[in-house]
């Protein structure tokens, strides 16, 4: 599958999945401005690495993004990068398949979704991150 930032400076090809994740921790509402929607992928292709800016939010993640055009890209946990949903055009197929830092959401909204729900402690002891 094929996602691209809003400029095109940073390309990523990663192999084909429909399933979304939902993220309600609090720096993820703050980098977005709501819960981000990610698909996961180990060690995507990614084209135009010079272009990408890191930021590390915390002592296991890094946030990245397009330095041009300032498109959230994903956010890279070890081998494992969450990529932001709206870089693929073609996301007719997608569907969200789980959240995480249930128990961090904001009161203001709530997804319809019923899905498998994770809370910080449990996302965090998943990934073998400490609190």
């Amino acid at each position: 599958m094929h996602a691209q930032c809003l400029c095109g400076a940073v390309t990523l090809e990663v192999p084909e999945t429909h399933e979304l994740h939902a993220c309600h921790c609090g720096k993820c509402r703050t980098w977005n401005g709501g819960a981000s929607f990610t698909l996961t992928a180990q060690s995507p292709e990614i084209s135009g690495s010079e272009h990408i800016g890191r930021y590390a939010s915390s002592e296991w993640a890094q946030r990245c993004f397009c330095k041009e055009c300032g498109t959230h890209l994903f956010v890279q946990v070890g081998n494992d990068y969450y990529i932001n949903a709206g870089l693929f055009a073609d996301n007719a197929g997608f569907r969200t398949a789980s959240q995480i830092f249930i128990d961090c959401k904001a009161p203001y909204y709530d997804l319809a979704n019923d899905t498998p729900k994770l809370t910080e402690a449990e996302f965090l002891a998943m990934v073998g991150a400490a609190q």
